[in-house]
């Protein structure tokens, strides 16, 4: 189970694509979309991540912070990033210690395979650093305007 609305998003500290640290409390002051995916360059999360990348105005206009996380190493989300034209960073979380601590690692299931890997979640934070909303089993083709309808409900947008 992910963590929950209403509490505080633990802090972090994570390499980028170019290997420079960021931390959560680096993004206090304005909000953040925080969200996790399995693997760099495969279907479902290169699709997540362009829609977010087609919106990325819309997060502008919002104010809204965008950051992935996934287990992939700093070298890899650099071309993943650099092959799709992403405008946002990407977090190396390659010991999956982040995911552990916003509880989005655990069993899955794949072709009758069970093993241990990233739930796909996204977590939205409020300036103050507090989770106002959290996306759990996202499907990525319209996790976007999800998110999207979400900032408009909060008056973000």
């Amino acid at each position: 189970m992910p963590l929950s609305a209403g509490i505080s998003a633990p802090d972090f500290s994570l390499l980028d694509e170019n290997e420079s640290t960021h931390t959560l409390s680096d993004f206090r002051g304005r909000p953040l979309l925080l969200y996790f995916y399995p693997k760099d360059d495969t279907p479902g999360c290169t699709t997540e991540a362009c829609n977010f990348r087609d919106d990325y105005s819309a997060y502008e206009k919002a104010g809204v912070t965008i950051l992935g996380v996934s287990p992939d190493s700093p070298q890899k989300h650099n071309k993943f990033r650099a092959k799709y034209n992403l405008p946002f960073t990407l977090l190396a979380d390659t010991n999956h210690q982040v995911c552990e601590l916003y509880e989005v690692w655990g069993r899955k299931k794949f072709m009758g395979r069970e093993y241990d890997g990233v739930l796909r979640t996204t977590y939205l934070i409020d300036p103050d650093g507090v989770i106002l909303k959290v996306f759990e089993n996202v499907k990525p083709a319209n996790h976007s305007a999800q998110v999207l309808d979400a900032l408009e409900n909060f008056n973000q947008v």
